[in-house]
């Protein structure tokens, strides 16, 4: 069975000021605080969660916001994204068209057709990215290389000389 989770012993200023906060008009500090308090009080975050109506997910995770951040965790941080540049600058954006214009085979795949995760992997191992990227980061290159991922067959060329004879071949006898 899993221990409990409960916050560190409050200083009797943090009692002081998490209990000031019980009268804040402000939802959240409002909430916090009821958290943290009954956390000191050594109630479950299952029991915490049902009194404040909320998940325990979210007890533990006010829990660990105490630990780490102290009383400014009782404030609401911003939801706006650090920072809107693009991951990927139009030189990676380009290295990531000559890498979809290729077989993952050349890359030593053992798959014939891209997909977002294996996209992903290639790149973090050509150096287009320190991490491995997400699918939104993925496609929204690809967006910004005038592409979309459901329909790439048509923007993806082959490096076959024939490819294109091929593909209007295929398109003729399908319809």
């Amino acid at each position: 069975m899993k221990a409990s989770l409960y916050v560190r012993e409050l200083s009797e200023n943090e009692r002081t000021a998490l209990k000031s906060k019980l009268q804040s008009r402000d939802a959240f500090e409002l909430r916090r605080s009821q958290i943290i308090l009954a956390s000191a009080r050594q109630e479950k975050p299952s029991q915490i969660a049902q009194a404040v109506g909320c998940t325990a997910q979210t007890v533990r995770n006010v829990i660990h916001a105490f630990e780490r951040q102290g009383l400014p965790c009782l404030s609401a941080g911003s939801n706006r994204p650090v920072s809107v540049a693009p991951v990927l600058d139009a030189s990676k954006r380009e290295q990531l068209q000559v890498i979809l214009h290729q077989s993952p085979r050349i890359y030593g795949k053992a798959h014939s057709v891209w997909t977002l995760k294996l996209l992903a992997q290639v790149c973090h191992e050509q150096g287009l990215s320190d991490q491995v990227l997400s699918a939104p980061t993925l496609l929204d290159a690809i967006v910004r290389l005038g592409g979309r991922w459901q329909r790439a067959k048509q923007w993806i060329v082959s490096p076959d000389p024939l490819y294109t004879l091929k593909k209007a071949n295929a398109t003729a006898s399908s319809g």
